[in-house]
């Protein structure tokens, strides 16, 4: 049976004594990584004190109005605005993906190309493709202020994200993959589904979980395409007000503080469900 070795200062101390660099880079490392948890820590715990004592029941009401400012309504619209923008988004960023890793020559200038564009995109701030959105969408075509107007504007904003993590978790599969795929006979398309993808999954569904985030998050472009407009969506042309751009409402009006904190502990939970069971999804497929 083996014993866990104890923690030796004597021998730690011989180690970086010896590399007085290397004991600088530890401490800089940890020390970034309290801080990092610190900073990550202070803000949850600050959200959930000033928004758990104003949780209330009438803010879970279906209909929202003056009175109660239900954040009900934007709860189901960050739902349907988050499943719009997946199916969207998801298809075609890891489509895109698989043919840049899997069918494109390696090396082309069509694949640099590409790349080099995705990685402008995902550094575009947000308010940009709201005004992208507002002028194409909500004027352009009419859809006025809209869920679908939203979830277009969301799915092209989060495109480029998918697409570089589908591409680096294809790329992270070994090459002697395809090559044993190949030598027993098994086409490319065979290959690629049956066995790159499969293997590729947890890497995807990474990237698919910072998407959610990031939509769930947004708010700058939503108030130029899918309105803020409290209500239940009843169709995808309804206009339609997601819990941050609720949030950003509530703050705005100076008015209801303390609905916009509870608002906030509501999302926190959101996002935090959301990563959790992500997670045991990708877990699992990366055991099978």
């Amino acid at each position: 049976m083996n014993r866990k070795k104890k923690f030796d200062f004597g021998e730690f101390w011989n180690i970086y004594r010896r590399k007085p660099g290397s004991l600088i880079v530890l401490i800089l490392v940890l020390l970034s990584a309290v801080v990092t948890v610190g900073v990550l820590f202070s803000l949850i715990i600050y959200i959930l004190v000033n928004g758990v004592t104003h949780l209330k029941p009438e803010l879970f009401a279906w209909e929202f109005n003056t009175d109660n400012m239900s954040m009900m309504p934007a709860i189901v619209s960050t739902v349907y605005m988050t499943v719009l923008s997946l199916i969207m988004a998801v298809p075609v960023g890891i489509f895109s993906a698989i043919y840049l890793v899997e069918y494109a020559r390696r090396g082309s200038r069509l694949v640099k190309v590409v790349r080099t564009t995705t990685e402008t995109l995902q550094g575009i701030p947000s308010i940009v493709y709201g005004l992208f959105g507002y002028i194409l969408f909500v004027i352009t075509l009419g859809w006025s202020y809209s869920l679908i107007a939203g979830a277009v504007t969301l799915a092209i904003m989060i495109l480029p994200l998918i697409m570089r993590t589908t591409e680096e978790a294809l790329m992270s599969v070994p090459d002697s993959y395809r090559e044993g795929s190949f030598g027993l006979g098994a086409g490319k398309l065979y290959t690629v589904f049956k066995l790159i993808l499969p293997c590729a999954v947890p890497g995807i569904l990474a990237g698919v979980i910072l998407a959610i985030g990031r939509i769930v998050g947004e708010s700058a472009a939503l108030i130029f395409t899918a309105g803020t407009v409290a209500q239940v969506p009843g169709s995808l042309f309804d206009s339609a007000r997601t819990l941050s751009v609720h949030m950003y409402a509530l703050l705005s009006e100076g008015l209801y503080t303390d609905e916009a904190y509870a608002t906030a502990v509501v999302l926190l939970i959101l996002v935090i469900i959301i990563n959790a069971l992500s997670g045991m999804v990708a877990k699992k497929l990366a055991t099978r």
